[in-house]
């Protein structure tokens, strides 16, 4: 059946469950959703489950978009919607959705916008049309989600295309009758670093993650193999959170030729885009050649889905996607794939932890169906257990006493996103409740942005957390301590002035960023001290520091290198990774609803995968293999 008769029938079927006073005025597929235009949105918000009743009957994701000639234009929308919700509601910004019909109306109460029993949100629609979304006015403002609306708004009539396009392809129906299922291992495998892995049936090829190698960025998972070439026979990408070992390479698969969806959660969609456009220039600015430009980010970004956790998904014509809460950092999914109708379950946990942190809930066991796991096993060794989050934060804590005490800086390697937020929440409550001496906590690199998009996003913070800001009006990414660093100038400011000082900078392994300026000004002080809060990777910087290098070489001007004397005080705090240890993922594997038939340990170093692949074979008598990279392993 092709995709226009597939439509037509689907047609037929809406207008049998459609009350006769809902004007439809079109039908069409737009990437994985069922969009049903009409006249008179409001009436069919209006007219209980209905939308419910179609999902279930079709089987579709269904989205009611309204006519866009029924749309007021957005500058009229704004003013009508001013009118309409109190003062009280205090609306700072709107932004005009076109491409789903909706204006979001960001307010600090944004509650008064919804109105008692939703009445304010049916007056706006009835009144402008548009699909009001209201939502919490952040704290701190982020340039990228501001600059990633506008450039989806710019590139609207692309998109819509673009969708099309995408929904045609999900939608084409199946060929083959032969049923199996095989995952490919392209990076990642027996290593932390450029992971990426191809799932394979008859009908569909489907790349989860494609990152970068951050011990060695020359080194790309093996995206040459014939099994993805050409990369237009790939019909979707899922990216599982926005480290760049799990998306860094995302932007050249489009340099060479993939024009298909990319799926990800909202925040991974915002962070990822921050992360590689700092990917490219930090490149520039220490000379590296890079693999791909900002044009390649712009167009993955054209084509990115973003899914929310439990929504069910159609990527291919044989497979469905639904994304969980990996807890690993914002926005991070176990990306779980239901196979044909009933055939086959596997999920990728990506990156997670399975342990309730600051911010995050931990990671989800519960599927509907799991024959198969691939799992992380980047602590997956036998001595590979943590302290728990209140040992490591009493442990940071004393380590910054005692600096201060002695008149020195507290240099915090980290990445921006996950590990930088969970230290920057310790410290504002130790601070707050006076358990350490208020001094500054620098924030150098893109943590202050990050941090920024954690605040755009409340709902995937933990309750905890969302309780602490909403009911008891703290907000600890807000507090007077945090000082950003946003210049060349300013940081040579921190490095100069001689109180004592926290600094948090990026990168979090040293290998590249605002650190290597501090680290070279910090490193012959024995007053100071530098703590390793996360993982180090074999060949960076950070690594062989942790090993107890008293002289290290760095780059200068001029493409020289020189060595510095490392006289600081060196300190590992293990319990903020965002990675599971050996102990939790044991637990992990154990709290699962359903219990595998197969699971893969991968993205861990060669040790560690073998000896958890072990572990849980004892543990729970399941089939268990450590993959190498470029495996191909039949699951079905």
């Amino acid at each position: 059946m092709s995709s226009k008769e597939y439509i037509k029938q689907l047609k037929e079927r809406i207008y049998e469950h459609v009350p006769k006073n809902i004007r439809v005025t079109n039908v069409e597929f737009e990437g994985p959703n069922l969009v049903i235009y009409v006249d008179n949105p409001q009436e069919f918000a209006e007219s209980g489950d209905i939308v419910r009743k179609l999902a279930k009957d079709l089987r579709k994701r269904i989205k009611i978009r309204p006519n866009p000639k029924s749309l007021k234009p957005p500058e009229e929308a704004r003013e009508i919607i001013k009118e309409i919700v109190p003062d009280e509601a205090q609306i700072t910004d709107f932004f005009f959705d076109e491409e789903n019909g909706e204006v979001i109306i960001e307010a600090e109460k944004p509650g008064i916008v919804i109105g008692k029993n939703g009445v304010t949100l049916r007056e706006i629609m009835k009144a402008v049309g548009w699909s009001p979304r209201p939502v919490r006015t952040p704290p701190i403002k982020s340039k990228t989600i501001e600059n990633v609306r506008n450039f989806l708004l710019t590139f609207k009539d692309e998109r819509k295309d673009i969708l099309k396009r995408i929904g045609e392809r999900i939608h084409r129906g199946t060929i083959y009758e032969d049923k199996w299922v095989r995952v490919t291992f392209l990076g990642g495998s027996r290593e932390v670093g450029r992971s990426c892995y191809l799932l394979q049936t008859p009908e569909s090829k489907v790349l989860i993650d494609c990152g970068v190698n951050v011990g060695n960025i020359q080194q790309s998972p093996y995206l040459y193999v014939p099994e993805i070439q050409p990369l237009d026979s790939i019909d979707a990408v899922v990216v599982t959170h926005a480290h760049l070992d799990h998306c860094g390479l995302v932007p050249i698969l489009f340099k060479y030729g993939y024009r298909g969806p990319v799926y990800l959660t909202s925040p991974t969609r915002d962070l990822m885009v921050l992360l590689q456009i700092d990917f490219i220039e930090v490149a520039g600015r220490e000379g590296n050649p890079t693999a791909y430009d900002s044009q390649h980010v712009r167009e993955a970004l054209k084509h990115t889905i973003t899914l929310d956790y439990g929504v069910v998904t159609d990527i291919s014509p044989d497979i469905r996607l639904t994304f969980y809460n990996a807890g690993h950092i914002l926005g991070s999914a176990i990306a779980h794939f239901h196979i044909g109708e009933g055939l086959y379950n596997i999920a990728f946990t990506g990156d997670f932890k399975f342990e309730k942190t600051r911010l995050f809930d931990r990671a989800q066991t519960h599927f509907p169906r799991l024959e198969a796991l691939i799992i992380e096993s980047t602590y997956g060794g036998h001595e590979d257990f943590q302290p728990s989050r209140k040992e490591a934060e009493e442990r940071l804590i004393e380590i910054i006493k005692k600096t201060v005490e002695r008149g020195g800086k507290v240099l915090i390697p980290t990445f921006a996103v996950g590990r930088s937020q969970e230290v920057m929440i310790a410290l504002e409550e130790a601070m707050r409740n006076k358990v350490i001496e208020e001094v500054p906590v620098y924030l150098d690199g893109m943590i202050y942005e990050a941090t920024a998009i954690h605040t755009a996003y409340p709902e995937y913070l933990n309750s905890d957390l969302r309780d602490l800001i909403f009911h008891h009006g703290i907000n600890p990414f807000i507090s007077e301590n945090f000082i950003r660093v946003d210049s060349p100038s300013k940081r040579q400011d921190v490095i100069d002035d001689a109180t004592p000082s926290v600094i948090l900078a990026t990168s979090g392994m040293l290998n590249g960023g605002p650190v290597m300026e501090y680290f070279r000004a910090f490193a012959g002080d024995e007053r100071n001290t530098i703590v390793f809060v996360g993982y180090q990777a074999e060949g960076t910087l950070g690594r062989r520091i942790q090993k107890g290098w008293r002289e290290v070489p760095m780059p200068s001007e001029g493409g020289k290198r020189d060595v510095v004397e490392v006289n600081l005080e060196v300190e590992t705090v293990d319990g903020f990774s965002g990675h599971s240890d050996r102990r939790q993922l044991l637990n992990y594997v154990r709290a699962l609803k359903q219990k595998p038939e197969k699971i893969m340990t991968i993205h861990g170093d060669e040790n560690k995968c073998i000896e958890l692949a072990s572990a849980i074979y004892k543990t729970y008598r399941v089939e268990t293999r450590a993959p190498l990279n470029l495996e191909t392993v039949r699951f079905l």
